[in-house]
């Protein structure tokens, strides 16, 4: 029993050279299998206007004198003066909020430009506008020359700014066009190629993107009401002979 352990142990080494020879080819096999699939790339597109659903609105106004409580007084006139103005139109209190008051002492700083007569005292006012309510802001933005006749002089923020915030209400739809409309792609490229469309191999819903529905040339998409949603998706199918 003892003479025969050579030939054992030489026996079970050629059995696993042979297995991991064999696993070699299992794999080289795999490869080739995998690399000799063919497939096509498509893309389909689906597209959806809307509206937008929420609206920002920054209203900035400032005040200057030499007497702090003077210009902090024309701070509070001026408040009010808008306050009123958007209530009366039907924006409510909860969507009106007053960011932080910002002060500037002209004559406490190292470098102070101008002459003499320069006031001293510069009080700047942030409001802000959150509402729903698109279709008012849209309005009020044009209706701000009531404002100046009141003697409220509001600085050029850019206007008010709209969003849409509901687009996992549409997004299943949309991602669903646009891979029907990548099948449509690839069946017909299958057609005309003389082979059957199989599944899909690999798919990329890509980037959902929200602009402006109507190019007008320099004006950004925030600042327009009408949005249009944008989905491309990117699906290979498998092309059986």
């Amino acid at each position: 029993m003892m003479s025969d352990g050579p030939f054992t142990f030489v026996g079970l080494a050629i059995l696993a050279a042979g297995v991991a020879f064999g696993g070699l080819k299992v794999g080289e096999g795999f490869y080739e299998g995998r690399t000799s699939e063919r497939y096509v790339t498509v893309k389909g597109l689906a597209e959806r206007d809307v509206t937008a659903d929420l609206a920002m609105w920054r209203l900035r106004y400032t005040a200057a004198g030499n007497d702090l409580a003077a210009v902090q007084a024309e701070i509070d006139e001026d408040t009010a003066i808008i306050r009123d103005f958007l209530l009366a139109r039907g924006i409510t209190d909860a969507e009106i909020s007053l960011e932080r008051l910002e002060v500037t002492d002209l004559l406490a700083q190292a470098y102070r430009s101008g002459g003499v007569g320069q006031a001293r005292y510069i009080i700047a006012q942030n409001m802000l506008l959150r509402t729903e309510n698109v279709e008012l802001i849209s309005r009020l933005g044009r209706e701000t020359g009531q404002l100046v006749k009141q003697g409220v002089v509001l600085a050029d923020l850019g206007g008010p700014t709209y969003s849409y915030n509901s687009l996992n209400t549409i997004k299943p739809e949309l991602i669903a066009e646009a891979t029907a409309a990548a099948r449509d792609g690839a069946a017909e490229f299958a057609a005309n190629s003389g082979a059957t469309l199989g599944g899909i191999v690999r798919a990329n819903q890509g980037v959902i993107v929200i602009r402006a529905r109507d190019d007008t040339g320099g004006v950004s998409a925030d600042s327009q009401l009408e949005k249009t949603v944008r989905v491309v998706a990117t699906v290979d199918y498998a092309l059986v002979d």
